[in-house]
C-alpha cells in the first residue's frame, strides 16, 4: 500500500514547532547495511514532511555515515519555508506586477501581507482585486499584473489646412503604383495678393494619465503646427495670425510648412531673340523652345509648345502640352545637341516625346509615343492615355513601375526597361534606425534611474522622479514616430521588390527587363504582359490587374507564364 514505510532502518523524526525544523536520527541496523536519498525521501513523505526544504549537505552527511556503519544522532535536515510576494513595476510606472513563491511547509501568501505590501510599496492606483483574490486562492503567480494606471492620452497636434486644394507640391508624391491618375499638370495657377493660402489650427491639451503610485502623468500637449520661416511671396493676415495669405500674385506652391507664391515669368517663345531664361520662380512659355537654348527654374515650367534638342531645368514639374524632340539622334543642322536634357524635381508630362533624355524626381507622363529615349523616374513611368502609349527603343528606369500600351515593335527593336533600384530607400532607412537606437538607449539609462528610485525613495526627490517620467513619455513618443517612418521606408522599399513592366496590349521580342542584377529578354512576340520578380528571377505573366499591387505582398503568379533564362 502506498501508506506502508518503506523497509530500512529504525528512523526518528522531530519537529522543532519554535525553530520550525526537522530533525532525524538513525540506529543502525545491519539488516540494512545502506540507505540512499530516495528512500529518506519516501519517509519523509510517510511521516508527512514531504513539503519542507529540504537541506542537501546535511542529508549527504547522514548518508555517508550511516553507510559507513555508525548510527546518526539527531541532525537538522529540513526546515520551513513561507510564501514568498515580489513586485515589479514597469519603467513607466503603468502596471504592477505580483510574483507568488508557494510556501515549502510555511505559511501561505495572505491577502492581508500582499495588501501591506503594497501599501508599502506606495501602490495605490488601479489595484485589480479579482487578480489579486485569484492568486492569493492559488497560492502562486507569475509576474501576474494586479495594479494598473491609466495612460496619458496626448493632446491632438495643432495642422495647417492648405485652402488651395489645386496647389501643387514641391514633393514627390509616393503612389503603390501608376494606374489610378493620368498626372494632368495643367496651367499654371495663380493668386493674387491677399488671397487666403493656408489656416494655421492650434493644438490642443491632451488628458493626463497616472500611474500606479498615485502620481500623475502629465499628458503631453498636441505638438504646435507653425507656418515655415522664410516662405517667399506670403504673410501674415492683420486680421488673422493663424491666416497665411498671398503678399503679392504668383504661383502658390505647397512646401513643409506651409505655402510660397512663387513669381511667374511669362514669355512668348524661347530662342536666340529671347536668349536663355534663368528665373527663381515659375516660367510659362506660350510657344516652342528652339534647340539648343536653355531655360531654369526653381519652379515649374510650362511650355505651351514643342521643345526641341534644349535644356529644361525646374526644381518644380515640368508641363510640356505639345512634345519633345531632344538630341540623342546625333546633329541637327550640323550641330550637336546631344549634351541637352530636360530635368525636374517634380513630374514630366508631355504629349510624344523622340529622342529626348529626361528625368524626374517624381514620375513621367508621356500621352503617345516615346522614341528612343532614356527615361528615368524616381517612382512611374506611364506612357499612353489617350494616343498610343508606345514605348519605342531607347531605356527606361523606374523605381516602382513601367507602364505602357505597347513596348517595342514588330522589327524586334531593343528596347531597355529597368525597374526596381532606389539606393536611398536602405540608407534613409539604415539613418532612422540608428536614431531610434540612440534614443532607445536613452530611455534605457532613465528607466534604470526610476527603478533605483522605486527601490531607494528616500534618495530621488519626487521633483526629479516626475521629470525622468515626462521625459521617458516624451522620448517614447519620438521613438513611436521614428517606429512608423521605418515602416514607410519598409513598405516603400518592399513595393520597389514589386516593382513591374506592364504592357496593356502588345510586348515585342527584343524587349530586356532589368532588375538589379536580374536581367530577362522576352522571347517572342507577346500580347497583354507583366514582368515582374518571381522566385529567385524575373518571370512574364499575363497582364496582371495594378489594383492587386497597392500593398507590398507578393502576387500569386499567374496560370500563363514563361520561363526566364
Amino acid at each position: 500500500m502506498d501508506n506502508e514505510l518503506p523497509e530500512g532502518p529504525r528512523l526518528a523524526v522531530t519537529f522543532d514547532e519554535a525553530t520550525r525544523t526537522l530533525s532525524v536520527s538513525i540506529a543502525h541496523d545491519p539488516h540494512f547495511p545502506r540507505i540512499d536519498a530516495i528512500w529518506l525521501r519516501r519517509r519523509l513523505e510517510a511521516e508527512g514532511h514531504a513539503e519542507l526544504q529540504i537541506r542537501p549537505d546535511p542529508i549527504k552527511r547522514l548518508i555517508a555515515q550511516y553507510n559507513g556503519g555508525e548510527s546518526v544522532a539527531p541532525i537538522e535536515i529540513a526546515h520551513c519555508v513561507d510564501a514568498t510576494m515580489q513586485l515589479l513595476v514597469s519603467l513607466d510606472g503603468l502596471n504592477a506586477r505580483l510574483t507568488i513563491t508557494p510556501p515549502r511547509g510555511g505559511k501561505p501568501a495572505s491577502k492581508a501581507d500582499l495588501l501591506a505590501l503594497l501599501e508599502s510599496r506606495g501602490i495605490v492606483e488601479g489595484l485589480q482585486l479579482e487578480e489579486i483574490n485569484s492568486a492569493i486562492s492559488a497560492g502562486r503567480a507569475d509576474e501576474l499584473v494586479i495594479a494598473v494606471g491609466r495612460e496619458p492620452e496626448p493632446g491632438e497636434d495643432g495642422w495647417l489646412e492648405c485652402l488651395l486644394p489645386e496647389s501643387r507640391e514641391r514633393a514627390p508624391s509616393i503612389r503603390p503604383c501608376g494606374r489610378t491618375d493620368y498626372r494632368d499638370l495643367g496651367d499654371i495657377l495663380v493668386v493674387r495678393t491677399a488671397d487666403p493660402l493656408m489656416q494655421r489650427h492650434p493644438p490642443q491639451p491632451g488628458i493626463d494619465g497616472v500611474n500606479v503610485y498615485g502620481r500623475p502623468i502629465v499628458a503631453r500637449y498636441g505638438r504646435d503646427a507653425r507656418f515655415a520661416a522664410g516662405l517667399r511671396g506670403t504673410m501674415i493676415s492683420a486680421d488673422d495670425p493663424d491666416l497665411l495669405v498671398a503678399a503679392t500674385d504668383g504661383q502658390p506652391l505647397r512646401v513643409r510648412g506651409g505655402v510660397m507664391v512663387e513669381p511667374v515669368f511669362t514669355v512668348d517663345a524661347v530662342n536666340m531673340t529671347t536668349g536663355n531664361i534663368d528665373f527663381d520662380g515659375s516660367v510659362r512659355v506660350c510657344k516652342d523652345v528652339q534647340a539648343g537654348m536653355t531655360v531654369r527654374a526653381t519652379g515649374d515650367i510650362e511650355i505651351g509648345g514643342v521643345v526641341e534638342a534644349a535644356t529644361l531645368d525646374a526644381g518644380g514639374s515640368i508641363l510640356v502640352k505639345n512634345g519633345v524632340l531632344g538630341g540623342l539622334g546625333g546633329k541637327t543642322a550640323g550641330k550637336d545637341y546631344s549634351a541637352h536634357a530636360i530635368r525636374c524635381g517634380g513630374s514630366f508630362c508631355a504629349t510624344y516625346a523622340q529622342q529626348a533624355r529626361i528625368t524626374a524626381g517624381d514620375s513621367i507622363f508621356i500621352d503617345d509615343l516615346a522614341m528612343q529615349c532614356q527615361l528615368v523616374a524616381a517612382n512611374h513611368i506611364r506612357i499612353g492615355k489617350r494616343a498610343r502609349g508606345q514605348i519605342l527603343g531607347g531605356h527606361c528606369r523606374a523605381s516602382l513601375s513601367i507602364h505602357a500600351r505597347t513596348i517595342g515593335a514588330s522589327n524586334h527593336i531593343r528596347t531597355e526597361l529597368e525597374i526596381g533600384m532606389d539606393s536611398g530607400l536602405e540608407a534613409a532607412l539604415k539613418e532612422k534606425a540608428g536614431a531610434r537606437d540612440a534614443l532607445e538607449n536613452r530611455l534605457l539609462e532613465i528607466g534604470k534611474m526610476l527603478t533605483f528610485a522605486d527601490r531607494n525613495p528616500d534618495r530621488v526627490t519626487p521633483e526629479m522622479i516626475a521629470r525622468a517620467e515626462q521625459t521617458a513619455s516624451a522620448i517614447s513618443a519620438d521613438i513611436e514616430t521614428l517606429r512608423g517612418e521605418e515602416d514607410d521606408l519598409n513598405h516603400r522599399l518592399a513595393l520597389t521588390r514589386q516593382a513591374r513592366v506592364n504592357a496593356e496590349r502588345d510586348m515585342f521580342e527584343g524587349s530586356f527587363v532589368i532588375m538589379g542584377d536580374q536581367k530577362l529578354r522576352v522571347p517572342h512576340d507577346r500580347g497583354a504582359t507583366t514582368v515582374r520578380l518571381e522566385g529567385h528571377g524575373l518571370g512574364v505573366f499575363a497582364l496582371e490587374d495594378d489594383s492587386r499591387f497597392d500593398e507590398p505582398e507578393r502576387p500569386a503568379a499567374s496560370a500563363e507564364k514563361d520561363t526566364a533564362h
